[in-house]
């Protein structure tokens, strides 16, 4: 009798390949392997692909598209419509990555039906993985209906974009003894909720990695210091897209922008210069 063999050690999540859409089953692996992971937001077939390609495990259909993507100056404005239309793009474009997508300001609040019924749609009309709604406590009621139709909901506390109007601006989420406190609190209703897992937008540090540590589900952080199991950025910003100043948090690792308007001008001078079309490119 052969001598059994040795399980298969388990794949990273980032570039590992296993041959098929990753799930919220293979986030909950790598929170108890201690393995952290990237997250990047997307909005089209063409980005989502590279993303996908290069092995990012999640991709978000982020309501920040509205001010990244659509021209909008908040994530306010975007319809559940538009979303729905960037989130097929994305899952068109992709073939591993978990693909979560954004349920918009108005479209979840009133109540825990209307929650479920625009996460029906976003399941059902873009072919998501999973959703992700801001609020804590507030929205706890929200996150056990849909999570008990069977949609895996992702979480989303500190600095909440869509309520933006309600903090008079961007702010760093949990500083001080009451604001943790509330922190902590809201983070223990969406995981007893049924969350799978939690991104903590702006808030301190070791505050983050106190939170990573007492969930047993996994947490991203986007301006939380190094402490979370994931880290999301917006794609416009991490590459460079993005104009004017961008969030102290974000490093960027491109300038695309600036590689895109470098080819634009080269484009510009060539036409009008009679160098393009040269008989390359053109048919005879």
């Amino acid at each position: 009798m052969s001598a059994p063999q040795p399980a298969a050690a388990p794949k990273p999540l980032f570039v590992g390949d296993q041959g098929r859409r990753l799930t919220i089953r293979d986030l909950a692996r790598a929170k108890r392997r201690g393995e952290h992971w990237p997250m990047l937001t997307a909005y089209d077939a063409y980005t989502a692909g590279v993303f996908d390609e290069a092995g990012i495990p999640v991709l978000l259909v982020g309501d920040s598209s509205a001010d990244n993507h659509l021209g909008y100056d908040s994530t306010v404005p975007v319809t559940l419509d538009e979303l729905i239309m960037l989130g097929r793009a994305v899952v068109r474009g992709t073939k591993r990555s978990l693909i979560v997508s954004d349920l918009p300001f108005g479209s979840y609040e009133e109540s825990p039906e209307q929650a479920l019924r625009t996460a029906v749609r976003l399941m059902k009309e873009v072919g998501c993985g999973a959703v992700k709604l801001e609020g804590g406590v507030r929205s706890a009621a929200q996150i056990e209906k849909i999570v008990t139709a069977g949609i895996p909901v992702m979480a989303h506390l500190g600095y909440t974009p869509q309520s933006v109007n309600g903090f008079g601006g961007p702010m760093v989420a949990g500083r001080g003894a009451d604001a943790a406190k509330r922190l902590r609190e809201d983070a223990e209703a969406v995981q007893e909720a049924g969350a799978f897992a939690v991104v903590l937008e702006v808030v301190p540090a070791p505050l983050a990695e106190e939170l990573t540590a007492s969930l047993e589900i996994p947490t991203v952080g986007i301006g939380a210091g190094a402490g979370t199991d994931g880290q999301v950025l917006v794609w416009t910003d991490f590459a460079g897209m993005t104009p004017g100043r961008t969030p102290s948090f974000v490093k960027k690792y491109a300038d695309l922008r600036g590689v895109l308007g470098d080819a634009a001008r080269a484009f510009g001078r060539d036409v009008v210069g009679g160098a393009y079309p040269d008989a390359e490119h053109s048919f005879s």
